[in-house]
């Protein structure tokens, strides 16, 4: 299987139609066309539904376009390291995470990593634990940002600084809005818009779940969501209240919605993690010596 095939096949899943993909790749379409029926025999799997005008992929080909896109990136990924060892410090650093706003301490760090390397550049990545952690352990990704508590039990880490604050967000025109804190008891019979970090598996049974206490299964969840500017677009529409963390949604006085925080206070810290015995491009491994000194802390 060649990657030059694979680029193909990606290329035809992306445009939905071989003339098109044909185009984009400045082949002809019987050329393109060629190539993806032999691909499709050495898998020994149909990998596309032709019809009239487009293409669809079949499960077979869904899964392959999965794999095209990791090994592409990988690829992609490792030439840019082995092109970074030459000379000056250059090269990608690649981080995944949920929103937080530990990302600002990353984003800080990455400027002034720009400063005296202006060949470095930073990919970032969002997503909850178990996307971030899956790209990581394929090599996708070099650090994972994580909100605690999660199991990092098979990586190394740093504990960064600060804490996120939970709580809801709501519109201003909502009774809750009176209040400078929100209860447990103002919650139970509300709609609520719920951060899929608040209710994970890893999660349940402990900091969010305890703070609910025997409520927790009793919540009325009307919509999850893992981006926050989505959650807030909801709360204006009058969907529900949306528990997540402070300081992701535009909640300033100018703002249809505010933020309240939850009492009993409930916070999170956060890790920076990445794989044991881990091998980094010149680029990640300065970032992750800058991270060190920065917060002036060992990794563990």
């Amino acid at each position: 299987m060649e990657l030059r095939v694979l680029r193909y096949f990606l290329a035809v899943a992306r445009e939905g139609n071989i003339t098109a993909a044909a185009n984009f790749l400045h082949l002809t379409q019987p050329t393109l066309s060629r190539q993806i029926k032999d691909l499709e025999e050495e898998l020994g799997q149909q990998l596309l539904i032709r019809k009239s005008h487009r293409i669809a992929l079949t499960p077979e080909g869904m899964l392959l376009r999965k794999r095209a896109e990791e090994i592409i990136s990988m690829v992609d990924k490792t030439e840019a390291e082995f092109s970074s060892m030459e000379g000056t410090i250059s090269g990608d650093i690649y981080i995944g995470g949920g929103e937080t706003q530990a990302i600002r301490d990353i984003a800080e760090i990455i400027r002034d990593l720009r400063v005296s390397c202006p060949g470095v550049h930073c990919h970032l990545y969002s997503g909850n634990e178990e996307e971030v952690t899956e790209r990581l352990d394929k090599g996708l990704l070099d650090f994972g940002i994580l909100i605690q508590p999660a199991d990092i039990s098979k990586y190394n880490y740093i504990n960064l600084p600060g804490r996120d604050i939970w709580g809801v967000i709501m519109r201003r025109d909502s009774p809750l809005a009176a209040k400078d804190r929100i209860e447990k008891s103002d919650l139970t019979e509300l709609p609520l818009i719920c951060s899929r970090q608040a209710i994970s598996p890893h999660l349940s049974g402990n900091e969010f779940a305890d703070w609910f206490g025997d409520d927790f299964d009793k919540l009325d969840i009307v919509t999850t969501f893992n981006l926050v500017y989505n959650a807030a677009v909801m709360v204006k529409a009058g969907v529900g209240y949306a528990l997540t963390l402070d300081n992701l949604a535009d909640t300033s006085a100018d703002s249809d919605i505010c933020f309240r925080p939850l009492y009993p206070r409930l916070e999170s810290g956060l890790n920076l993690i990445w794989k044991k015995y881990q091998i980094f491009s010149p680029a990640a491994d300065l970032f992750l010596k800058e991270v060190q000194d920065r917060f002036q802390t060992d990794a563990f």
